[in-house]
């Protein structure tokens, strides 16, 4: 899958810190089971890529992906383990070497708009807005439209179910990231089914916007 394809899997992608290796799986099922499919699990704890490897090979319809790619070799271990995309903060040559040499779609992270044409002119029209709302959140976005038509963003970063919907409605997004979908008190729990349902709940912020897509 491209990144746009990825991106437009559904409205939301969860952005998911595994501190225990026992909860991936099920974590993982419990989100697809609610319909996002779209994983993100960010390289922040020692056994985010046993994790991913894990969901990849045992959790049907997940889509995995890997997070918190900061440095070149994260790209190798990463496709090692299964993942199918990647999403970095930020963008370095070193990153965009080892993208290519990897060949795992990458969705790069900006933040202003020299970040933005530095990314483009390296090949990249999707975009992670990063961190969102610190990076002036609708406003920047609105204002990136008008000279960057081409770029589709997907911001993340103090986005929450109350204002994602905010976000999902501007042309120039394709979706949103987030953390509430996985509240550590529900993983930490094991309630899965809380997790299930605000999956589905996130799926449902995005459908008038899609629907007004496909109209037009």
């Amino acid at each position: 899958m491209s990144i746009l394809d990825t991106l437009r899997t559904g409205p939301v992608i969860p952005v998911i810190v595994i501190d225990r290796l026992e909860d991936a799986v099920p974590l993982a099922r419990a989100l697809v089971a609610g319909g996002i499919r779209v994983l993100e699990v960010t390289l922040r704890t020692p056994m985010a890529l046993q994790a991913i490897e894990t969901i990849a090979n045992e959790v049907e319809g997940a889509i995995t992906g890997v997070g918190t790619i900061t440095r070149a070799e994260d790209f190798q271990r990463a496709r090692k383990a299964g993942a199918v995309f990647g999403v970095s903060p930020g963008l370095t040559p070193d990153l965009i070497a080892a993208a290519r040499d990897n060949d795992l779609p990458l969705l790069p992270g900006v933040m202003t708009p020299s970040d933005v044409i530095a990314a483009r002119a390296a090949g990249y029209s999707e975009l992670k807005l990063f961190p969102a709302q610190q990076a002036g959140g609708i406003g920047m976005l609105k204002a990136l439209a008008g000279p960057f038509p081409g770029v589709t963003f997907c911001p993340t970063g103090g986005i929450s179910a109350a204002t994602a919907p905010d976000f999902l409605a501007l042309p120039n997004v394709a979706c949103v990231g987030g953390s509430w979908l996985t509240p550590a008190d529900a993983v930490a729990g094991k309630d899965w089914a809380r997790i299930s349902e605000l999956a589905r709940q996130a799926c449902a912020l995005g459908r008038p916007f899609l629907e007004g897509a496909t109209r037009s």
